[in-house]
């Protein structure tokens, strides 16, 4: 063996070593690439699945917000209707007083003519009457109205 020849022998093993270091160093970064494709694709999927489930929370969440603003109609539609029973109501009772304050000296003047032309008893007061929603004091008598009655 010649000298060239040991040296082109020992060329080739020099690259043979450098060849095979390379190769696993290859290797070893294609198993890498092939880890984190793989890894970056289970990440995709995640990713999708992470996505999907948010577009479901963000419908639910439209879905409770639509719900409360219904909630707050409905709210503002009672508070409308409460109102406005509550005015009727007043401006019921207030008929209902000024009524009555033209019934009181109507009824005293009938009774005082049944007492005094007919010698018959007094007509019941409202509250007296059967089934009568009407309590003694929803509307008070004046002072002396029972005594007009009673005067002979």
């Amino acid at each position: 063996m010649t000298a060239e020849n040991e040296r082109e022998i020992y060329h080739k093993l020099e690259a043979m070593k450098e060849i095979r270091n390379k190769t696993i160093t290859l290797e070893r970064l294609k198993r890498s690439i092939l880890s984190e494709v793989r890894s970056g694709d289970q990440e995709g999927r995640c990713l999708a699945q992470y996505k999907r489930e948010m577009e479901l929370l963000q419908q639910e969440k439209m879905s409770h917000v639509e719900e409360l603003r219904q909630i707050h109609a409905d709210i503002n539609a009672m508070e409308t209707v409460i109102k406005q029973t509550e005015e009727s109501m007043s401006r019921k009772l207030s008929a209902a007083s000024r009524l009555h304050e033209d019934y009181r000296p109507l009824k005293s003047e009938v009774d005082l003519l049944r007492r005094q032309c007919l010698g018959l008893e007094r007509l019941p007061d409202l509250h007296e009457e059967e089934g009568s929603p009407i309590t003694p004091d929803r509307f008070p008598a004046p002072a002396g109205a029972r005594a007009a009655f009673l005067a002979p």
